[in-house]
């Protein structure tokens, strides 16, 4: 008999692996890196801002995909409250209006991949964040 943690664990991978592949490879290939990029630049305000929205967003998504018992357009939402004022403040850093030190090597790379991978993201997250609140309560994978 499978222990119920794993079972439960079963049902999200299920869940991630029933999503359409290209999405799959977006967010297992290319969204999860490029912020997880940002613990590599921790000496920077990039990385420290990029890693406390991706931390936010772990800790906020970890739970809503445990009760859902996966990818539930709910994880969306946290998404737009970390990634939003994330977007806003990088913007400010590469204007050179935000952060005490200049830009450090490798931290303008680093914000034009979060820019335009978070930005992305975002178009999709406001897209099921709406279906969430309209009612969409479907979790990939799950018996409707």
């Amino acid at each position: 008999m499978t222990h119920p943690l794993m079972h439960r664990l079963q049902h999200i991978w299920h869940s991630y692996r029933s999503l359409p592949l290209w999405v799959q490879v977006w967010v297992g290939a290319i969204l999860v890196p490029v912020n997880a990029l940002s613990f590599l630049l921790l000496h920077t305000p990039t990385g420290q801002w990029a890693a406390w929205a991706a931390l936010f967003v772990v800790a906020t998504n970890v739970p809503i995909m445990w009760v859902a018992r996966g990818m539930s357009k709910l994880m969306s939402v946290p998404h737009l409250i970390a990634w939003l004022p994330l977007q806003v403040a990088l913007l400010a850093r590469l204007a050179g209006q935000l952060g005490a030190t200049p830009l450090q090597p490798f931290e303008q790379p680093l914000i034009l991949a979060l820019l335009l991978t978070n930005g992305i993201s975002l178009v999709f997250d406001a897209i099921d964040s709406v279906r969430w609140l309209q009612g969409d309560r479907a979790v990939p994978g799950m018996p409707s």
